[in-house]
């Protein structure tokens, strides 16, 4: 059984071709949980969340699972999966 109170958001910024295919297998992986990914484009936050482009701006995309860092890169599929089901 999913757990509804779960978040799924991706870190991005413009231009970003990595993040494009993240959020798409992202979208894919969270409908089969009736998730609607989230994004952040950590530029665009920069001038009132300056601490985010800082953290994660060098390793984008990131996703985040319930506000906490899951993966970059790559999504992390299989591991997805499982923490969306508990």
């Amino acid at each position: 059984m999913t757990n509804p109170t779960h978040s799924v958001t991706l870190l991005t910024r413009s231009g970003c071709g990595m993040c494009v295919i993240a959020l798409e297998q992202l979208r894919a992986i969270c409908a089969d949980f009736a998730i609607v990914p989230a994004t952040i484009d950590v530029d665009a936050t920069a001038a009132t969340d300056p601490g985010l482009r800082a953290e994660y701006g060098d390793r984008l995309p990131v996703v985040l699972l319930d506000g906490r860092e899951h993966s970059y890169f790559d999504v992390d599929e299989p591991r997805l999966r499982a923490d969306l089901t508990r």
